[in-house]
């Protein structure tokens, strides 16, 4: 839990750092009393400084805390950073588990909106949202937005959570606690309460993936595929990727049915295949 939370405040200083130093690069302010106006003026900054701070510390910094403190087992090992003879199989899997696992994770999305939230956090959501919506449905943006929105994130986010967290959690507390913990963890994470039960159900798809497959791999092209595909679609279907969701636009019933009977089939699969099991 101390190098999450330092991770989580080291990433969000340095972020914050590189974009107002690159405002300043770019012309954008010229003193600091032209920050407050200026810091949602330029978003491809504002994606440069995140993926800085998600490489630096959330990736880079995680594998050398790792290997600083794993003694019986190197580095690679705990953050399960392997591949075998069984790892093509399972990029395979986490490719079809995150399509079919969507009408899931919309109806959740339906759910959570049921939730109380504060107006102002709301608001606030409301308004970052309405900011991306304008960035990604610009002209030419669509190979930034995968690269700052899906690569970097796949990568450096499994390499904290499915790597590190959802680890040290099974170390302590078994496998079971550390995939519910580790992806509550997941979904506040990203600071945002209308999508908690999304996010953490994204989370633990993506540590059951991991569990079973023994690699990372799997849930870091799971992952990718989930925010490409958000991001695409945010660019050339806006009104799909940012419509409100509410009782009138919950999935239908029969996709809900066949996305539950899909990821079913896939995780009885994978659990009859796998040489890992969640339960020893």
């Amino acid at each position: 839990m101390m190098w999450l939370i330092a991770a989580f405040v080291l990433f969000q200083l340095s972020a914050g750092a590189v974009y107002t130093a690159l405002l300043f690069l770019a012309g954008e302010v010229q003193s600091v009393s032209d920050l407050e106006a200026a810091m949602m003026s330029r978003l491809d900054l504002l994606f440069i400084g995140n993926s800085v701070g998600q490489v630096v510390f959330l990736g880079a910094a995680t594998f050398l805390v790792v290997k600083l403190n794993t003694a019986e087992e190197t580095a690679r090992e705990f953050l399960r950073i392997s591949w075998d003879d069984q790892t093509v199989k399972y990029l395979v899997l986490a490719a079809l588990f995150v399509v079919v696992v969507q009408p899931i994770v919309l109806f959740l999305g339906f759910l959570n909106s049921f939730l109380p939230v504060p107006d102002s956090m709301s608001l606030m959501q409301e308004s970052q949202y309405e900011m991306i919506k304008n960035f990604l449905t610009s002209d030419g943006v669509m190979w930034f937005g995968l690269f700052h929105i899906a690569l970097i994130p796949a990568f450096a986010e499994e390499f904290l959570f499915r790597g590190y967290i959802l680890r040290a959690f099974e170390k302590s507390w078994g496998i079971i606690v550390a995939i519910i913990v580790s992806s509550l963890i997941f979904g506040m994470f990203h600071l945002q309460i209308t999508n908690l039960l999304p996010l953490a159900a994204l989370g633990a798809m993506l540590a059951v993936l991991t569990v079973y497959s023994g690699s990372i791999w799997p849930a870091v092209l799971a992952h990718f595929i989930n925010n490409g595909a958000a991001v695409v679609t945010a660019t050339y279907y806006p009104e799909i990727a940012f419509g409100d969701l509410s009782a009138s636009t919950m999935p239908p019933i029969w996709a809900l049915a066949l996305s539950i009977i899909c990821t079913a089939v896939l995780v009885r699969y994978m659990v009859s295949s796998s040489k890992n099991s969640i339960l020893s």
